[in-house]
């Protein structure tokens, strides 16, 4: 499993690069129509091979960027993962009500965040300490919410509400609620 945080950054700098691309595309096409005098027509022929070459590298980064997504390994053969550790949350009147204090798991542990509602939709992030998110879901009351995780390195993470579930929704806040630990040598 890859860190969500290399996933972000490398897709953030593939993406940007497409968007750059499609812009320039578009930038000269604009010239070359509104381009007065003989010869400013765009060829057919070559706009279409700008526009296939775009629709190529599209279809390419969404093929090669496919598994890198950390999760999608586990939740497309769920039934073939087994969690190491559970934890059952229950959210409610805009306050998460964790099963203890901190919740610790060991590196390389898949994990399970069952959340419950009783209440509101409300979204179930973590967080790490420079505020970037690891992981997220929306916690729908009346159906089962969890997401599976395996951490690679050790940490402190906060849980926050993801979702607007009204003014109160800006408190849910968890500081240092999971805390990764390094493996216990066998």
């Amino acid at each position: 499993m890859v860190d969500s945080a290399a996933v972000l950054n490398g897709q953030t700098i593939a993406y940007t690069c497409y968007t750059i691309a499609i812009i320039l595309v578009m930038g000269w096409f604009a010239i070359r129509v509104t381009k007065k005098g003989k010869g400013s027509r765009v060829k057919p022929a070559l706009f279409y091979t700008f526009v296939g070459m775009l629709v190529v590298l599209g279809v390419s980064l969404h093929i090669v960027t496919y598994n890198t997504i950390p999760w999608t390994e586990m939740d497309l053969h769920r039934g073939d993962y087994t969690p190491d550790r559970s934890f059952n949350i229950v959210v409610e009147n805009h306050e998460f009500k964790l099963p203890s204090e901190q919740l610790v798991a060991e590196v390389g542990e898949i994990v399970e965040f069952d959340v419950t509602s009783n209440d509101l939709t409300y979204g179930f992030g973590l967080f790490r300490a420079d505020n970037s998110m690891v992981l997220q879901m929306q916690v729908v009351p009346g159906h089962r919410n969890d997401i599976l995780w395996k951490f690679l390195e050790p940490g402190v993470f906060t849980i926050r509400s993801t979702e607007y579930s009204g003014p109160k929704g800006i408190a849910m806040i968890v500081k240092d609620a999971v805390k990764i630990v390094p493996k216990k040598s066998e």
